[in-house]
């Protein structure tokens, strides 16, 4: 991130990042490799890439107040936007197309377990 002079965009940047840092304890902990954070391609981003078994789990991270604000701020233009990253790691990667696809969600809330949601959305990659 550049730096800003924006207190509650800094604050927010940071209140992102210890969540995903929580996402990726939730998985090791879940005996999930972690291949990447914070893949950053050209229209999305994709905040996790994990790998358990035969399946690669691209991740949503998404922290709110309340665990259903979390799940509804995966807007279908997220999911796009998702989406297109997903293909630009696979093209950066493409061992892995012989593996299942999987697009996960992990919502955070204050004093709430992790809730890991498999499947959460369709990926479309291709």
């Amino acid at each position: 991130m550049s730096e800003t002079k924006d207190p509650s965009r800094r604050a927010a940047y940071v209140y992102g990042l210890r969540a995903e840092t929580l996402a990726t304890l939730w998985l090791r902990a879940r005996l999930y490799q972690i291949l990447a954070r914070n893949f950053r391609a050209h229209g999305g981003e994709i905040d996790i890439v994990a790998r358990r078994g035969r399946a690669i789990v691209f991740v949503e991270v998404k922290a709110r107040g309340d665990l259903d604000d979390a799940f509804i701020a995966i807007t279908p233009q997220k999911q796009r936007r998702f989406s297109q990253a997903v293909s630009r790691w696979l093209a950066a990667n493409p061992w892995a197309m012989s593996y299942t696809l999987r697009a996960d969600a992990i919502f955070l809330a204050p004093g709430r377990l992790p809730r890991h949601l498999e499947n959460a959305f369709k990926l479309r990659v291709g």
